[in-house]
């Protein structure tokens, strides 16, 4: 029973960051895998017990989703020529620029 109930909650852990689409979900799902397995690893190891590596890596595992969702670079703003026609081109507050007006069709 205890194993039917762990695969139900792995199946549907999986389900529930499958449908991840921004880059900063999926680097932050990734870190989540990378950081929980060496947090396990590592738990595991220096304390010899299931529980160190339970507690190694839940810690991991926030730590690295936590990190590889702020390691996402921002994505690149919109060129002039690329894209949609934008009549007039301005800056924002942060010196990036943005379409103020596109051209109507």
């Amino acid at each position: 029973m205890k194993k039917a109930v762990l695969t139900a909650a792995a199946l549907a852990s999986a389900m529930a960051v499958s449908g991840c689409n921004t880059p900063q979900d999926a680097n932050a799902a990734r870190g989540a895998v990378i950081g929980g397995t060496s947090g396990a690893l590592i738990g595991g190891l220096a304390s010899g017990r299931p529980g160190g590596a339970l507690v190694g890596g839940a810690i991991g595992a926030a730590s690295g989703a936590i990190l590889g969702a702020a390691a996402t670079p921002r994505p690149l703003p919109p060129r002039p020529g690329f894209g949609p026609p934008c009549a007039e081109w301005g800056y924002d507050a942060y010196g990036t620029p943005v379409c103020l007006r596109f051209y109507p069709y």
